[in-house]
């Protein structure tokens, strides 16, 4: 066996590289600060644009790495360098000497309720992308109707927001909207759905395809403009007042649940390793890479890496991508190639 290697974050990029970086021979640590493997995308139920099982997948991925030390409900205490590597202390009392590691933090949900305007957790119907997907995934949620008539989306929340602190699209709002639309259209047939947008951005495989079935198979309305105000009627209703900038007017619509597409944020919760590792933060709050072009995956730090979101937002065949390209620099580096 080769060389210790750390790897920070059991989401999907941890897994990708972990299980690319045991094959190259490595003695490889994953650690993860929940109980569960995964990350966001494990709370996910279905994947764009080809609909995927998430649950299919990330089992898939988590089988792929049985032979790799896991440390679930674990964090990282220190980091310090020595000996031409990094010794890292766990919570768990494991000390590890590495001579590599690959942070693959990802990120966190903008939390919707400080956009007060759209009324998360204010009022009964409003939930987040996150929150529906818990629900498509078999957890109750009484904010979510029985039978809904009238649905609504709205991308963007947190994300392309100068008052929120974030000026930076999300990537995967739009896709995410659609694809929750298409589902939820699945389970209530006869219900309008409504998807808000300020401009689709579809830039993947597929993409706008996908757009195109949403709104010629499926009947979804997509309103362009930004939602001003959501109140709620005295009879429980929820009622959105938005300006519909293709035709210029303003638009009134009356719903029974909202869902705000809450986007992705840099992850705060690293912030103790990016202290003692000396690691750069960017301007847009996210790690900052070597640059932006041809070294996303490297640090500026001699063998630390990156890989997903962690360095900014990014779709899982981006994130899957940027794992296996990083497992393949950590074998370079540690070959001195």
């Amino acid at each position: 066996m080769k060389e210790n290697v750390v790897i920070i974050g059991g989401g999907v990029a941890g897994l990708e590289a972990a299980k690319n970086l045991h094959r190259l021979g490595y003695q490889t640590f994953l650690v993860e600060k929940n109980k569960k493997l995964g990350g966001h995308v494990a709370i996910w139920h279905k994947l764009f644009p080809d609909m995927a099982s998430t649950k299919a997948i990330i089992k898939e991925m988590v089988d792929d790495i049985k032979d790799v030390t896991v440390f679930l409900d674990t964090q990282v205490k220190t980091i310090e360098s020595a000996y031409g590597g990094y010794q890292i202390a766990f919570s768990n009392g494991v000390n590890v000497h590495a001579k590599a590691v690959l942070v693959a933090s990802g990120f966190e949900l903008f939390e919707a309720a400080k956009k007060e305007e759209y009324g998360y957790g204010i009022y009964d119907h409003v939930i987040t992308n996150a929150d529906l997907e818990a629900w498509m995934n078999g957890n109750k949620d009484q904010r979510i109707p029985a039978a809904p008539k009238a649905i609504g989306f709205v991308h963007c929340v947190g994300s392309r927001d100068l008052k929120a602190g974030n000026s930076q699209c999300s990537k995967v709002c739009c896709m995410t909207a659609i694809k929750q639309a298409i589902e939820m259209k699945e389970r209530f047939p006869n219900a309008e759905v409504y998807c808000f947008y300020m401009d689709l951005r579809l830039f993947g495989k597929k993409y706008e395809d996908f757009y195109i079935n949403a709104q010629r198979d499926f009947g979804i309305h997509f309103v362009r403009g930004r939602v001003s105000e959501v109140s709620e009627t005295i009879d429980g209703h929820l009622q959105v007042k938005a300006e519909d900038t293709l035709i210029g007017r303003p638009l009134k619509v009356q719903l029974d649940m909202l869902v705000l597409m809450a986007g992705m944020v840099a992850n705060n919760q690293i912030k103790p390793i990016v202290e003692q590792a000396k690691l750069e933060i960017d301007s847009d709050g996210f790690l900052k890479s070597s640059d932006n072009i041809t070294h996303i995956i490297e640090s500026g730090r001699d063998g630390i890496f990156y890989a997903g979101a962690c360095t900014g937002t990014k779709t899982v065949p981006e994130t899957v991508a940027e794992a296996r390209a990083a497992a393949l620099a950590i074998h370079d580096y540690i070959s001195g190639l």
